[in-house]
């Protein structure tokens, strides 16, 4: 009986390895050709979630720009970057989360079947991961200052070189020019992997415009004739509507949801309240967004904790319960913004049409229509003496810059861009710290400092120094 084992058992063995198990060595979830349809997707979806999240771990920039402060935990609202390791987590995201996915989805574009996917359409998707490329990096350029651009993403290459910051800007109009001579409007991208505008080529193009028009202005301040030259090139093709929003759609259940309804109600946390900085601000315009921005307080009113302090998550507004919608959209231009941006040009004198007053009345209709406020309420609001552009106080940077500041409210991000450009709204002082301390740029990861430290020397010295209140190149006034 034993034998008759044996036998049986070599003969299993034998002709189990003649068979081919070649397909049992292979991950399933982890396949080694990717759709870079897939992988560009999941860029848009990363560089949403970043922009759009509140989570103090990796975006602190509704605190910077003073919309929200803190409860129980104050050290974001008073600029400490350094313990949660803020600075490097943002960094990590873009690069590897978006930006390596942007670049690994370029260079498989071209493997793609060309009867499916014929040259011209090969040549909008490029484009349309290009168009992203610039927005990452012109973002890590306002973040950091001086970055690793040129060789940034090179696997073989683990010490970057940091490169000029006006130097990368310069090389992003570039890249953004070609990509917006390379769309064809007639021909798809990447069609439902497209989560912005489902390969409407059309959008993409406009969405390219109207971040050329915005690095265009960031410039001004430091080489108005270059910004004048861009700017103008780039307005007439810029969003003309709220409908033609650069926005991603959240889904209602994880993991698809608005990172904001994760950390303001997944969470199940109190962490913030609206900041005094902001609420009083509109309350004093007599702002009709006030009771779409913030919830009641505890008497009914409208007010915001003191920023920077401990405050009573019961006592003050809160975020308003749209921000609490899990399908609320990720914006990251807007119509409203454009028309600021309009304006801006035209007070400098460029040649965009219209005039300062009119665009900046347009501005703030938009960003009124966009968060649902009443028609007639609106015409009230501009007829004040305190908002209307002949009336209201200081120059064009103050009546701009405020007003600016208001609409780009939930887009904490943009709004501290806008702050840094305008220098204004005047922000208030956190207890024990000066002005001069509000943050003008993020420091740099410690990963930086510790494994590519002689690059990163190099870039904090060229910057003016490692400190979040050393401006950056654009930042003169």
């Amino acid at each position: 009986m034993k034998k008759i084992l044996m036998l049986l058992l070599t003969s299993t063995l034998f002709f189990a390895c003649q068979k081919d198990f070649g397909d049992l060595n292979v991950d399933t979830k982890k396949p080694t050709v990717v759709d870079p349809g897939a992988l560009f997707v999941y860029s848009q979806k990363e560089l949403s979630d970043l922009m759009a999240s509140p989570n103090v771990n990796i975006n602190i920039f509704r605190l910077l720009a003073q919309y929200w402060t803190e409860t129980t935990y104050t050290d974001e609202a008073n600029y400490d970057l350094t313990t949660r390791n803020i600075p490097q987590n943002f960094w990590n995201t873009m690069y590897v989360s978006v930006l390596n996915n942007l670049k690994e989805s370029q260079r498989l574009i071209p493997s793609q079947n060309a009867a499916f996917f014929p040259p011209a359409v090969q040549k909008n998707q490029n484009a349309c991961a290009e168009i992203l490329n610039v927005y990452a990096f012109s973002t890590l350029v306002n973040t950091f200052g001086n970055i690793p651009y040129t060789d940034a993403l090179d696997i073989a290459n683990v010490y970057p070189k940091y490169d000029d910051a006006a130097a990368v800007y310069d090389a992003l109009f570039v890249r953004l020019d070609k990509a917006i001579t390379d769309i064809d409007v007639n021909s798809p991208g990447f069609g439902s992997n497209d989560l912005f505008y489902g390969g409407d080529m059309a959008g993409w193009k406009t969405f390219a415009n109207s971040l050329k028009l915005r690095m265009g202005m960031t410039i001004a301040d430091v080489n108005a004739a270059k910004a004048k030259t861009i700017v103008e090139q780039a307005a007439p093709g810029t969003i003309a509507s709220n409908d033609e929003n650069v926005a991603f759609t959240y889904l209602s259940a994880p993991p698809n949801t608005n990172p904001v309804w994760e950390d303001l109600v997944q969470s199940g946390r109190k962490d913030f309240v609206g900041a005094n900085t902001i609420v009083d601000a509109m309350n004093a315009l007599n702002d009709p967004r006030v009771p779409l921005f913030f919830t009641v307080d505890a008497n009914g009113g409208y007010s915001g904790g003191i920023y920077a302090a401990s405050n009573n998550y019961s006592t003050y507004s809160k975020p308003s319960t749209t921000l609490e919608d899990p399908t609320l959209e990720g914006v990251l231009i807007d119509y409203a913004e454009v028309r600021f941006l309009l304006a801006e040009a035209t007070a400098r004198g460029f040649n965009v049409g219209g005039t300062v007053e009119a665009h900046y009345e347009a501005a703030i209709r938009a960003s009124m229509e966009y968060w649902g406020a009443d028609a007639a309420d609106v015409d009230t609001y501009l007829a004040q003496a305190s908002v209307a552009y002949a009336t209201a106080a200081g120059d064009w940077r103050q009546k701009i810059g405020t007003q600016k500041w208001i609409a780009l409210y939930n887009r904490g991000f943009d709004a501290w861009v806008e702050w840094r450009r305008f220098d204004y709204p005047i922000l208030n002082v956190p207890d024990g710290l000066t002005y001069g301390d509000i943050p003008r740029r993020y420091t740099y990861p410690v990963q930086e400092q510790t494994l590519n430290s002689e690059n990163y020397t190099r870039g904090a010295a060229s910057v003016g120094g490692d400190e979040v209140t050393t401006k950056l190149f654009w930042d003169v006034q």
